[in-house]
């Protein structure tokens, strides 16, 4: 699929990934219509607001959301809405009605448009603990309200993409961090609080995460359209294939940052979940299917990261 002058809608638009595909489609020279909500905080897209279309939509309004997508007519729908993914996110009704809800009213309407593919952005939550590399192929076992809700949003987008033979393809993402990051991310709050020179304390210094920089994110999306007629329900892991503690991102980027910040690593708190000794994804069937693979190793992503958030750290004040 050619990206250039296509009818693109965008869920999510004024969040982290969602900001940045607004930018990505833009500059692909696509016609990108986003959803929001009417409180929706705009300082991610504030800047290029004059190149979208934008549509205050409730996604829990199931006539809301067939109305405006009625009138957009997209042909591709790109989801990433979501609630839940943070720590401060704790309403379980909504967390539901959020992920899982909305995604069947949002692909429900759009397959009712005739939009051509539906990109639904899922989550390494999904998966659960595991041991080794976790495949799309593994056993779903989310230990968390959120990995249950995306678990469930892209089930049924398996079930629709079979049911009515449509393109309806899941990107299930582990740790996305970069540009627009929010403030209380680990990487944009470890690059900040050096940029600030603030002591960090750091509660979970041995967790481990799957980090991967979110232009290689962003450019799995691309590459899902530019193959759109090959698929058809599938899933794909969009990670690193490596996995790092905190412990070991915020001596890196205290050292990219050149700050030498005051770093002190609490010990594990035995009251607290259990933190997997593993998490990363195996990327193998996006390397086969989609031809997609990170360019950017940890230390490429954080100087890029680092970079930017020093252009641009009035953003978060």
């Amino acid at each position: 699929m050619n990206i250039n002058g296509k009818n693109i809608l965008i869920t999510g638009a004024t969040g982290f990934v969602g900001a940045n595909l607004v930018r990505y489609f833009i500059n692909k020279k696509a016609r990108v219509n986003i959803f929001k909500r009417k409180q929706s905080e705009l300082w991610r897209i504030n800047d290029i607001k004059n190149k979208f279309f934008s549509h205050d939509v409730n996604l829990l309004n199931h006539a809301d959301v067939k109305r405006a997508v009625k009138i957009i007519k997209p042909e591709v729908v790109i989801h990433t809405a979501t609630y839940g993914g943070h720590v401060t996110q704790r309403n379980i009704p909504l967390i539901f009605k959020t992920n899982f809800d909305a995604t069947i009213n949002l692909l429900d309407s759009s397959l009712k448009s005739g939009a051509g593919i539906f990109i639904n952005t899922g989550s390494s939550s999904e998966y659960g603990l595991k041991n080794c590399p976790m495949k799309e192929t593994d056993v779903l076992k989310p230990i968390t309200p959120y990995g249950a809700s995306k678990a469930l949003a892209t089930i049924y987008c398996q079930y629709a993409a079979k049911k009515f033979s449509v393109p309806v393809v899941t990107l299930r993402l582990f740790s996305p961090y970069g540009y627009y990051d929010d403030v209380n991310r680990a990487v944009s709050y470890l690059i900040l609080s050096c940029l600030r020179k603030t002591p960090l304390n750091i509660k979970s210094p041995d967790s481990v995460r799957d980090f991967v920089f979110i232009e290689d994110v962003i450019e799995s999306y691309g590459n899902v359209l530019r193959n759109s007629s090959n698929l058809s329900g599938e899933i794909f892991n969009i990670g690193s294939g490596k996995q790092y503690s905190i412990k070991y991102l915020a001596e890196k980027i205290a050292r990219l940052t050149g700050m030498n910040a005051q770093l002190s690593f609490q010990k594990k708190n035995k009251t607290l979940m259990t933190e997997p000794k593993t998490w990363v994804a195996d990327c193998s069937l996006s390397f086969k299917e989609l031809g997609w693979s990170p360019k950017f190793n940890i230390e490429g992503g954080l100087k890029k990261t680092i970079n930017w958030f020093r252009s641009n750290i009035g953003l978060y004040s």
